[in-house]
């Protein structure tokens, strides 16, 4: 039994470190994920108790115990609903042992409980009463055998964590409570909840600790610690995150975050204000120790991390989540993509196939074309759902305004927000008329540029273009066209202005084959705006597959313009023509260096292997 009360023992400077993943390391043991591992409280109490012995040796000061699933809903489907009461006595009997033998004074001991298994109403058919029966039972049991508090853990239903919480001061009063949900990787819950409401509602609750885990991993924790303080400077916070997002491998399910990660991560926690900092799944004792030595360093390293102070409303308070996209164009990285066109059916798996060649070879991300050349295609919202879903790479969406109206227009936007897209590069569009459907509608209601500002000064604010409320900021990030090789420059400057005034966060430049003509572009911005050009520019760059290709964009392809010299070399090449287009688009993207921020590689007639070539030349040579 530790010496100090919990509380009390929160007060110090030095967080109190708890304990990593139990299911992680029981499976590790050879228990099936399909086993009730609350049961084995009862039936191998000798691989539990290793469990805690283990994260104990590690120099965590809080265990919990083997409980998280144990309430009668969850038991119910390995038939034990009516052993609520044993199975957590055992758990917390097991554990206590486990301490007492460690002759430490110092480890709490948490009772783990989780969510119920089963939605509550208006969402699912289980009423608000019976939940908190359900979690009374279980926390009854947990309290009565002797547990130092009650960790609230993994819940995605707010009103689901605030029963627990209710059922907490009516069958345990005086047990202190750490109430923790995790969040979806747009840093929002499974129904849609902000930080901000999460950490008020459950404070005001009357959760001793309130705080976070689960979810994508540190980074994503940080941030969302980061907003919960904000709204609530004055609560006590706790901090447990997995290590970082699974993968399947086999069988077993693997997690990318090394011990280092976490060591570095438990000094931000502490820096942000976490008062309790531990580990979800795919966290070890190897992790938890490393945490322990960070913090117990003398010497240790304090984090920069800027915290806000402020209270702010839900328009103000939403956790800033740049994309990846973003984050690395603020840091000054050079930006590799690639244009993919959806396929002409409702078979994804070559395009699949060619994502992760991409991705293999180093491209950041993936743009998706909306109906390129107007030809009938899947849509490029369900193409970019699906790659980042089964590659976890990110993807910028391409919307054009062209055949929609401004209801429409809207209303995609929120689908593509609601799939986890971020990224959005606005354009006109290609007319109907050149397509599969020339009769098809081409009306509009909205240009791009204007449409920018509707995404970046409206939805991004949380209200629509008429001003009505959205309940939520969308967090785009919007890029917009620009030709760089304008015949009329002033005029792609002018143009460029309502676009930049609308909020634009980066630019796709048209194809361009001679680094002088952006030189030209840069020179004559200043001239006109009297300051240089900040704005990301991501450059196309189309590898050259044969004399013919090159010929065609250069008489057909408004904007495109090919030297004399590229010309003579891709017919030189003859046969070898692909592979000379590849080393044209390397130098060129190479001589950009400086003026450019990214390439934007655009594989002629579908050959991403090009693509990939492309990137190979790049190198590191434009990193950094």
């Amino acid at each position: 039994m530790a010496t100090i009360p919990f509380l009390e023992r929160l007060k110090h400077e030095k967080p109190l470190l708890a304990d990593g993943a139990m299911g992680t390391m029981l499976h590790q043991g050879g228990v099936s994920f399909s086993a009730c591992f609350d049961e084995l409280n009862l039936s191998h109490p000798e691989q539990v108790a290793r469990v805690h012995r283990a994260y104990i040796e590690a120099g965590a000061e809080l265990i919990e115990t083997n409980t998280f699933g144990a309430n009668r809903y969850k038991l119910a489907k390995h038939g034990l609903e009516d052993q609520v009461a044993e199975i957590n006595r055992a758990g917390v009997t097991l554990a206590r042992r486990v301490i007492d033998a460690s002759f430490r004074d110092d480890v709490y001991l948490a009772g783990s409980v989780g969510p119920l298994g089963v939605r509550l109403k208006p969402f699912g058919r289980i009423q608000p009463e019976a939940a908190r029966a359900a979690f009374a039972e279980q926390i009854g049991a947990l309290a009565a055998a002797g547990v130092d508090l009650i960790l609230l853990e993994t819940f995605s239903d707010r009103l689901e964590l605030l029963e627990a919480i209710a059922a907490t001061r009516e069958a345990a009063p005086g047990v202190p409570v750490v109430a923790q949900m995790t969040f979806a990787q747009d840093d929002r819950t499974l129904l849609g909840d902000l930080p901000a409401q999460v950490a008020r509602d459950l404070h005001h609750a009357g959760a001793d600790v309130i705080g976070v885990n689960c979810g994508g991993g540190p980074q994503q924790l940080s941030r969302i610690l980061q907003a919960m303080r904000q709204a609530v400077p004055e609560a006590v916070f706790s901090a447990m995150p997995n290590a970082g997002l699974p993968e399947s491998v086999g069988e077993r399910m693997m997690y990318p975050a090394t011990s280092a990660y976490f060591a570095d991560y438990a000094l931000t926690f502490e820096a942000i204000g976490a008062s309790v900092i531990g580990g979800c799944c795919g966290t070890t004792p190897e992790h938890i120790a490393a945490m322990r030595r960070a913090l117990d360093a003398p010497d240790r390293p304090v984090p920069h991390v800027h915290i806000l102070e402020n209270g702010g409303d839900e328009h103000t308070d939403v956790p800033e989540r740049p994309t990846e996209l973003a984050r690395k164009l603020a840091a000054g990285r050079f930006v590799v993509t690639v244009e993919v066109s959806p396929p002409r059916s409702f078979v994804p798996q070559k395009l699949l196939a060619s994502a992760q060649l991409l991705q293999e070879a180093g491209a950041d991300m993936v743009d998706v074309a909306d109906s390129p050349t107007a030809r009938m295609r899947m849509s490029p919202w369900a193409v970019c759902h699906f790659l980042q879903t089964r590659l976890n790479m990110e993807t910028v969406l391409h919307f054009p305004t062209r055949g929609r109206n401004l209801l429409r227009v809207q209303g995609d936007l929120l689908a593509a927000h609601a799939l986890g897209l971020r990224n959005l590069f606005v354009v006109m569009g290609d007319p109907t008329k050149i397509g599969d459907y020339p009769e098809a509608m081409d009306n509009y209601d909205v240009a791009p540029s204007a449409l920018i500002g509707v995404i970046k000064h409206k939805l991004n604010h949380g209200v629509d273009q008429a001003g009505n409320s959205i309940g939520q900021p969308t967090t785009f990030t919007v890029g917009c066209a620009l030709n760089m090789g304008a015949a009329d420059i002033d005029r792609e400057i002018a143009t460029l202005r309502k676009k930049l005034e609308n909020g634009a966060d980066f630019a796709i430049g048209q194809v361009v084959f001679d680094p002088a003509v952006i030189e030209r572009f840069h020179k004559r911005y200043e001239e006109i705006e009297g300051r240089p050009l900040t704005l990301p520019v991501i450059m196309s760059a189309i590898p050259l597959y044969s004399l013919k290709h090159a010929q065609f964009l250069h008489n057909e392809v408004p904007g495109i313009s090919i030297p004399e010299a590229i010309m003579k070399r891709i017919e030189g090449a003859g046969e070898d023509a692909p592979a000379e287009g590849v080393r044209i688009a390397g130098e060129v993207l190479r001589g950009l260096r400086g003026l450019v921020q990214g390439a934007y590689i655009i594989p002629a007639f579908g050959h991403y292997e090009l693509a990939a070539e492309v990137i190979d030349t790049l190198g590191t040579a434009l990193q950094g």
